[in-house]
């Protein structure tokens, strides 16, 4: 049995879990590591170092960057570090292991994958060897002082090996697989690849399970566990969450798989040796909305009632803790089946569970008058959509909802202090429509602010503590750390690594790392000095590429000499309309309403797609008479609704048409109240 004490100090990775505030006696060797992605097996993202501390972080600089990909500025990075007996590991946009010297910046050795570039999460360290995944289901051993590889094993057949986080612990690898028609949480042997067991996100016939999904359609319901697992040696326990159902047509219908659809938006507990399945709780039954809450759980205890609890916090893309005792599932706090809307033709499941404490955030979209503009409230509701609360169903007509498919929080790191005893979670204010006639997992509307923040929750009451509202989705990759002195950073989409008073979220620090943050930072300790890292390299959510994107691994200590990057464009924080912008001039400043606009032509062909405006984005100069124009030939009244300044509102019968003065530089968008998906943006430009 490996001894609670170690875990707390973080000492490389077959270490087990502490009581909160332990941390306090941590020392400084013994926390010197940062050995996996969520720093130790119960993912707490945590370190006992307490050199940086509020009197002295305004201090701190850069001690070195490393661009590891040579300067590569595309990609998608959603890779944090580890740190080793001071050497750091960490996965590039192309899928490349680079080993970095954590006190020079140095490069020691890296890997090139040979299989394609592929997107990844982190490497695992254990026993002398660093682990990672490749295209085509191969899981791969390198030598952690050389680089060199020392064994290679394709795993076919369980879902796609590739794009997952790998974890080690006590000569066993723990990995999930990712998009494929059926997920499995998959062990292996360390030491030679050989699978150990594996536990299926949709179960067979026999198992456990299998009469929640109608007729065959677990064949092809998803549920794959793409995220760190958590594990608790004490009680021989590996906690993994699965991912939304899909079926055989999109995520957002559920017409043909009856029931609550296991092990899909749950977290399962199986025992470490052989898998066996040992409790689970469902998050979301029969999921229509994409709402996965796949993130790495957390691991901590808390007194609840008076009684020390072994808790897992679960979740979540609902905006809700789920917090669970980790030994045999059940809510010490309170979850409650609540009746829900229902939609028969999705055959959607009649309840779901709240916690009784609700959320830490809204669970609808905020409606707000036309023409008022208010400051730091970033939900508004796009107008002319049908709003829903959380779990509303949908068909064929699109209803808003939020949090969206992005959460929430979604697939980011959380941090427990066991200073503060509170969850911190990076969050994002991205609603979403819904509905079987849009592509993907839900239409994120166009012209709506994307923006989200912190907050941090007590696990012993799940009461929100206190919550700050930032510019930018931190629910994607966002993830924090926090310190025995009580700071939190996180990085953010513009490319600044924030540090925040983690008792209260006032910003004590930046730094401007060159490109978007989409990993969490880490802490380590070399020769008695204290450093902070963190990895910039972006990636296209929610952003687009409006994001910027690099290679940047970045350290920080007292008294560093680095200057800063660079100040990067900032991300689009309004979702973009599709299509590129066209010169009034072209078009006689006009846009042709319910029509989409291709190859400089409108189109003959009424419409209500979301390119539906000919054309979609317009450019003018202030002072520019604009004509917006329902055709003769259209059957249907179209309108041009302007949020959220509110500036216009009408309805136009075929034939009829409307002109609006734009007098003010900025970006106005708008959509059409016939269908809410059709929206437009004129851009207005200094005359």
């Amino acid at each position: 049995m490996v001894r609670r004490r170690e875990l707390l100090m973080g000492a490389l990775a077959a270490a087990a879990l502490t009581r909160p505030g332990e941390a306090a006696a941590a020392t400084h060797r013994a926390d010197r590591n940062f050995p996996k992605i969520g720093g130790n097996l119960a993912n707490q993202s945590y370190t006992g170092l307490r050199a940086l501390h509020q009197g002295n972080v305004r201090r701190l600089r850069a001690a070195w960057v490393n661009n590891i990909e040579g300067g590569l500025m595309a990609g998608n990075s959603q890779s944090t570090a580890v740190a080793v007996d001071g050497v750091l590991y960490i996965e590039s946009a192309l899928g490349n292991v680079v080993a970095v010297d954590g006190r020079t910046g140095a490069t020691i050795w890296k890997y090139a994958q040979t299989r394609g570039a592929v997107t990844r999460r982190g490497v695992a360290v254990g026993a002398g060897k660093v682990y990672t995944c490749a295209n085509g289901n191969w899981l791969i051993a390198l030598d952690q002082r050389t680089g060199q590889v020392l064994w290679e094993r394709q795993h076919n057949g369980f879902g796609n090996l590739e794009k997952v986080a790998v974890t080690y612990h006590d000569g066993m690898l723990y990995c999930g697989t990712n998009d494929g028609p059926r997920g499995a949480a998959l062990a292996f042997d360390a030491g030679s690849g050989d699978l150990v067991w594996h536990f299926w996100g949709t179960p067979g016939p026999g198992e456990f399970g299998n009469d929640t999904w109608e007729g065959d359609s677990w064949q092809v319901g998803g549920a794959t566990p793409w995220m760190h697992c958590a594990i608790d040696p004490d009680l021989g326990l590996v906690y993994w969450t699965f991912g939304n159902a899909r079926g055989s047509r999109s995520s957002q219908d559920g017409s043909e798989r009856g029931g609550q659809n296991l092990f899909a938006n749950s977290i399962v507990a199986m025992d470490l040796k052989t898998g066996a399945y040992r409790w689970h709780f469902q998050s979301i039954h029969h999921d229509i909305w994409d709402m996965d809450n796949v993130m790495a759980p957390v691991l901590l205890d808390a007194r609840v009632h008076g009684r020390t609890r072994k808790l897992v916090v679960y979740g979540s893309k609902t905006g809700m803790h789920y917090i669970l005792d980790r030994a045999d599932g059940s809510a010490p706090l309170g979850i409650d089946e609540v009746p829900v809307p229902q939609e028969p033709r999705q055959k959607t499941w009649p309840t779901q569970p709240f916690p009784r404490q609700g959320g830490w955030t809204e669970l609808t979209p905020v409606r707000q008058p036309l023409g008022t503009e208010v400051p730091g409230l970033p939900h508004r509701a796009v107008p002319n959509y049908r709003i829903g609360s959380l779990f509303t169903p949908h068909w064929d007509e699109p209803i808003l909802t939020i949090p969206g498919h992005g959460g929430g929080a979604d697939w980011n790191q959380q941090s427990y202090s066991h200073s503060t005893r509170l969850v911190y979670t990076g969050f994002g204010y991205v609603a979403a429509a819904h509905s079987l006639t849009e592509a993907s997992n839900g239409l994120r509307p166009p012209g709506e602010y994307m923006t989200g923040g912190v907050v941090a929750v007590d696990p012993s009451t799940n009461r929100v503590r206190w919550k700050r509202n930032l510019p930018y989705s931190l629910a994607h990759g966002n993830g924090i750390l926090t310190t025995a002195s009580d700071l939190l950073f996180i990085g953010q989409p513009d490319g600044n690594l924030l540090c925040l008073d983690a008792r209260n979220g006032r910003e004590l620090w930046r730094w401007q790392t060159g490109a978007a943050v989409s990993s969490s930072p880490i802490s380590y300790e070399i020769d008695g000095e204290q450093y902070l890292a963190v990895y910039a390299g972006g990636t296209s959510i929610p952003y687009g590429n409006s994001a910027a994107r690099g290679d940047h691994l970045w350290a920080f200590k007292l008294g560093g000499t680095v200057p800063p990057a660079a100040t990067p464009p900032a991300p689009v924080v309004r979702r973009p309309v599709s299509g590129q912008p066209v010169d009034g001039s072209a078009v006689g400043n006009t846009v042709v309403l319910a029509r989409v606009y291709e190859n400089g032509q409108v189109g003959a062909v009424e419409s209500t797609a979301v390119n539906a405006m000919a054309p979609t984005h317009l450019r003018v100069p202030a002072g520019t008479t604009v004509t917006f124009v329902n055709p003769a030939d259209n059957v249907n009244v179209h309108g041009a609704t302007q949020f959220f300044e509110g500036l216009f509102d009408v309805r136009l019968k075929p034939g009829e048409s409307f002109q609006y003065t734009f007098t003010k530089p900025g970006e106005y968008f708008f959509n059409d109240s016939y269908s809410p998906r059709p929206t437009g943006k004129i851009e207005v430009l200094p005359a």
